[in-house]
């Protein structure tokens, strides 16, 4: 795998949570620090929001301005990413199944096609979710460079950048699930439940 960063977006009002979701537990752990295991392979994690305490050690920055929604936040955390890295994670802060496994198959996807510029995970539907894929660094820093970056639907932003799906799961729970309701947030932790975490590492 090539050289990587990873920009991780923990910012967001959690208002169908109705609670920090970041900072809820699945399988014992907060939700945020699970999605920092599977990109503790990168040479540097950006993450994107408030500050909060994390186990693993983050560079934190906030988009301009704040609150300034999902493209904003993608923008100001590529800008942090090393020249070095040609490679970026981009993942949504409250994905408790997300693993280093499933960025493998995303990287090496992307690396085998010179034709894309980026790989996402598909989830069930077949549906390419744009919070969690492996994007090549430079043609995600050209589609930030707009002025138009304060609402902006993430979609819209990286609507010129060519990509690819891959399917990313194993036997283990969606690594592109989210806890955004709390309905959802019980799904995962009865997944995670029952003697020990079953994501695919």
């Amino acid at each position: 795998m090539l050289a990587w960063s990873a920009v991780v977006l923990a910012g967001g009002a959690s208002r169908r949570m109705g609670a920090d979701k970041l900072g809820l537990e699945v399988g014992g752990r907060p939700i945020l620090d699970r999605v920092l295991d599977a990109v503790a392979g990168a040479e540097l994690t950006v993450a994107v929001g408030p500050e909060r305490p994390t186990a693993r050690p983050v560079t934190w920055c906030r988009e301009e301005p704040a609150g300034g929604g999902p493209a904003a936040a993608v923008a100001a955390g590529v800008a942090r990413c090393p020249s070095r890295t040609p490679l970026v994670a981009v993942l949504a802060g409250d994905l408790p199944f997300a693993t280093a496994g499933a960025l493998r198959l995303l990287a090496e996807e992307l690396e085998g096609r010179p034709d894309v510029d980026a790989a996402l995970a598909l989830d069930d539907t077949g549906r390419q979710q744009t919070l969690f894929g492996v994007w090549r660094r430079t043609a995600l820093q050209a589609a930030c460079d707009r002025p138009d970056l304060e609402g902006l639907a993430l979609h819209r932003l990286v609507s010129g950048i060519a990509r690819t799906g891959v399917r990313v799961d194993a036997d283990g729970p969606p690594a592109w699930a989210d806890c955004d309701t709390p309905e959802q947030l019980d799904a995962a932790r009865l997944r995670a439940g029952g003697g020990g975490d079953p994501r695919v590492q």
